[in-house]
């Protein structure tokens, strides 16, 4: 006689409302997300085509697109590069400091502060850059000319006011300072402490130990915090257009007075102005700054997934 056996009943948990709802608004925050992010695209692309195809008697500024965007291209990279060629290992640096160097009544303050950073408004940077660092820039400027202009970036004549390319990273510089700073600490912390005693156990120094077994966890977390930061200098508006004194040439000059402008810094200082396709070709810069930034997040977000599995960036 044989006996059959019921097939066994799937165990579910139950779903609670609380659930349902959290999930619901999840879905529709995600879908929020993409659906801006088209709707900009979109008003972009339409917006932009007619200044691309518009022929250089119908703008202001008498050029061809491609002649016209290519310096403001070129002058964002430039300034994007210098901030983060500045911020980077400074920030590397302090995220260090505070996670594995700085006595803990000291690292939480210093922490806080960095933070803040973060909070104060472009337009106070742009103050600040403008009436303050400009002017104390000056000597260093035409020391450089004096002692180094045969460095091409440094060949002058230099600026009188201080209002160059280079003033201009550094203001940048120090706005993603806290952004890069923020997540190498956080990445920094999450270094497996197994790791770090077995460094240390084996007879390497604190340094040693960082660059052996900090570094290599964070490597990922480290790109990913500098492309963000990279994100940030790129489309940083106000904050530019008031330090840089502005010309729309194609210069590696960083402290002549003749300086290349970039795209959202001449959004803002010639939308006001601007008629017909004039703004449409002001739109079309901007989608052109949108490509670059999202290539930027794509390039990072590839980098990051190649490293998941052994870093702590996820």
């Amino acid at each position: 006689m044989t006996s059959t056996q019921s097939p066994e009943r799937r165990r579910t948990t139950p779903t609670r409302p609380g659930d349902r709802i959290f999930r619901g608004t999840s879905l529709a925050a995600a879908l929020l997300i993409l659906a801006t992010l088209a709707g900009v695209a979109v008003f972009l692309t339409a917006e932009g085509i007619p200044g691309i195809l518009a022929s250089p008697d119908e703008v202001k500024h008498g050029t061809g697109f491609v002649d016209y965007v290519a310096p403001l291209v070129f002058g964002t990279l430039l300034a994007a590069i210098l901030a983060l060629t500045m911020a980077v290992p400074l920030a590397i640096g302090v995220a260090l400091f505070i996670s594995h160097y700085a006595p803990r009544k000291l690292a939480a303050p210093l922490g806080y502060v960095i933070d803040l950073l973060a909070a104060v408004p472009s337009v106070v940077y742009g103050v600040w850059g403008i009436s303050f660092l400009a002017p104390a820039l000056v000597p260093l400027y035409r020391w450089l000319e004096d002692n180094l202009g045969f460095v091409p970036l440094f060949a002058g004549p230099a600026s009188a006011t201080g209002r160059t390319i280079l003033t201009a990273s550094i203001v940048l510089a120090v706005m993603v300072l806290p952004v890069i700073t923020a997540i190498c600490r956080e990445i920094f912390l999450q270094t497996p402490r197994l790791h770090e005693e077995a460094a240390l156990a084996l007879g390497a120094t604190r340094w040693e130990m960082a660059r052996l077994a900090i570094f290599p966890y964070a490597r990922s977390g480290i790109i990913s915090a500098s492309m963000l930061g990279l994100g940030r200098a790129l489309g940083e508006t106000m904050a530019v257009a008031m330090v840089l004194s502005a010309s729309g040439v194609v210069t590696f000059n960083l402290i002549s007075s003749t300086n290349p402008s970039t795209i959202a810094a001449n959004i803002a200082l010639t939308f006001n102005e601007a008629t017909g396709l004039t703004v449409n070709a002001l739109i079309a810069s901007g989608l052109v700054l949108f490509v670059i930034t999202f290539g930027v997040n794509f390039a990072a977000r590839a980098i990051v997934d190649r490293r998941k599995d052994f870093s702590g960036a996820n």
